[in-house]
C-alpha cells in the first residue's frame, strides 16, 4: 500500500511541477526560448514517467488499457521513454527550436483541444496527432510501429483513440478543411486529465490513501470535479510566416 501512496504522491507533484513550468514559459521565452521549451517539455516527460510508475505498482487495481486516454499515455511515455525514433516532437519543440518554423512557411496548422468542463483555464502541450497513428496503425506500414504490441493490441488502442478520444472526429474537421494529417496537433493536457481522473477515482475507490500536501490538492480536483467531453473540440488554425 505504501508503494502504491508514493506513486501517487510522486504523479501529483510532477503535476505540479508541470503547472509552474508551464506558468513561467511565457516570460522566460522571452529571454531564452530554447531553455523554455526544454524546461517546459522535460516536465511533461516527468508526467509521462510519473504515470507510468503509478500504471506499474497499480495495474491490478485498475486497467489502464481498457481506456483509451490511460493506454494511450502508457504508449506515448514508452516512446519518448526508448527514444529509437523520430517522433513525438512537442509543437514547441518542431516549430520553436532551431529555426524550425522556417521548414513551414506559408504552411497553415490546425491545433485541436478536447473540452474540458467548465474549465476557466486548459493548458496546452502539443503533438502531431500523425505520430500516434504512426506507433500503432498496421495499414500505415510505418518504420516507427512499436514493437512490443502484437497487431491485435495496436489496433484495439487505434480504435480506442479514433472513438473514445474523438481523433477520427479531428482528422474529418482536418480533411473537410484541406489540412494534410501533418499539420495536425492534438493537446495531450485534456487527455492526461482524462487519465488521471480515471485512475484517481479507480483507486480512491479501492482504498488507497492520497498522503501528502500535493496528492491531497488534487484528489478533489481530479475525483469530482474535472470531467472532458471527447465529443467537444475546440480548433484554432496557425499560420506560419
Amino acid at each position: 500500500m505504501e508503494i502504491k501512496q508514493q506513486a501517487l504522491s510522486k504523479l501529483a507533484n510532477s503535476m505540479r511541477l508541470y503547472g509552474e513550468a508551464h506558468m513561467r514559459f511565457h516570460k522566460l521565452k522571452l529571454i531564452d526560448s530554447e531553455e523554455a521549451i526544454n524546461n517546459l517539455d522535460r516536465a511533461f516527460e516527468a508526467k509521462l514517467e510519473a504515470f507510468h510508475s503509478l500504471y506499474d505498482v497499480t495495474k491490478d487495481d485498475f486497467d489502464y488499457f481498457s481506456h483509451g486516454d490511460t493506454a494511450l499515455l502508457i504508449l506515448l511515455r514508452n516512446a519518448v521513454h526508448h527514444r529509437n525514433h523520430l517522433l513525438f516532437k512537442s509543437w514547441n519543440q518542431d516549430i520553436g527550436l532551431n529555426n524550425g518554423y522556417k521548414k513551414y512557411l506559408g504552411a497553415e496548422f490546425i491545433l485541436a483541444s478536447h473540452e474540458v468542463v467548465d474549465a476557466f483555464h486548459v493548458m496546452k502541450h502539443f503533438y502531431k496527432l500523425e505520430d500516434f497513428y504512426s506507433r500503432i496503425d498496421p495499414k500505415l506500414d510505418s518504420p516507427y510501429l512499436v514493437d512490443r504490441m502484437n497487431d491485435k493490441d495496436k489496433l484495439k488502442l487505434l480504435n480506442q483513440v479514433k472513438n473514445e478520444l474523438g481523433f477520427d472526429l479531428i482528422t474529418a474537421y482536418a480533411k473537410e478543411g484541406r489540412y494534410p494529417t501533418k499539420q495536425i496537433y492534438v493537446n495531450l493536457i485534456p487527455i492526461y486529465i482524462s487519465a488521471v481522473c480515471k485512475a484517481f477515482k479507480a483507486l480512491s475507490d479501492r482504498g488507497i490513501e492520497f498522503i501528502g500536501f500535493d496528492a491531497n490538492a488534487y484528489k478533489e480536483l481530479f475525483t469530482k470535479e474535472l470531467e472532458v467531453d471527447f465529443s467537444s473540440i475546440n480548433y484554432t488554425p496557425i499560420r506560419i510566416f
